[in-house]
């Protein structure tokens, strides 16, 4: 079902995202914060782009603004040519689970909750039947591997596992794009290629990531550098040396994900 969707969506040439002179300034005391210093870009449907920069450098903040959590002080960001930065809060709040899927560093699923009902839980705002809604997330959990496990409470799952679920929590709705922030920051080196893989298996079929990382090692499987420095972007280009996910996996030693159930 999701490969379906997404491979007619690919099919889409052009821009999905245009951001113009964005500006993000923020008020701290009697110190104004110059977050983001007029930044320009667009991002292709179907790209897979890292955003890279130290702590300060305006990425986070940019990503904020990109997933429609926090607005721009100036400029424009357009997404599937609606311009995101003239909303309002409920008319973000749908183009969040209408158009964007997020992927947190902390996985951020529900303890008490099972696989399946976490993947869920986006499809609850939305107007369908407990059947549709339960054939989708059963289709996401298979998308990403982990549709055996679709019972699980996150408990009883690896850290690689909670991430799995999470991006398939993230690709329930078919978003236009998944935004990743430092999806791989609270796993080891082995869990974090196999992330990555999935990551390039989803981008294959036409969806567009976005994906935020301090790790210069993980950024070499996208395939567009995007560097922040100062609020500014100091470097913005593909990379041609896109390694391979599953290339990398043959080469590394294997590692026992099973948990006690």
């Amino acid at each position: 079902m999701i490969e379906q969707q997404h491979a007619v969506q690919s099919g889409q040439n052009g821009t999905l995202i245009r951001i113009a002179h964005l500006v993000k300034n923020y008020q701290l005391g009697e110190v104004e914060v110059h977050a983001l210093r007029g930044v320009s870009l667009d991002v292709q449907r179907g790209e897979f782009v890292a955003i890279m920069g130290a702590s300060g450098s305006g990425k986070s903040t940019f990503m904020n603004i990109l997933g429609c959590l926090d607005t721009p002080t100036k400029g424009s960001y357009i997404l599937e040519d609606i311009d995101v930065s003239k909303l309002t809060r409920d008319e973000l709040a749908h183009i969040r689970n209408g158009k964007i899927g997020f992927v947190f560093q902390g996985f951020n699923l529900l303890s008490r909750t099972s696989a399946l009902e976490n993947v869920e839980l986006p499809l609850l705002y939305c107007a369908m039947s407990n059947a549709e809604r339960h054939a989708r997330a059963v289709g996401a959990l298979e998308k990403v591997g982990l549709a055996d496990r679709s019972h699980h409470f996150p408990n009883q799952l690896s850290g690689g596992q909670q991430q799995r679920v999470a991006i398939a929590r993230a690709l329930v709705n078919n978003p236009s794009i998944v935004l990743a922030d430092e999806p791989t920051g609270n796993l080891d080196s082995r869990t974090s290629v196999e992330v990555m893989e999935i990551f390039q298996e989803l981008n294959r079929i036409g969806i567009t990531i976005i994906l935020v990382t301090h790790e210069p090692d993980i950024a070499q499987f996208t395939k567009r550098h995007i560097v922040f420095r100062d609020g500014r972007i100091r470097a913005d280009k593909p990379n041609p040396a896109q390694r391979i996910a599953a290339d990398v996996l043959r080469e590394m030693p294997e590692i026992d994900e099973d948990t006690d159930e």
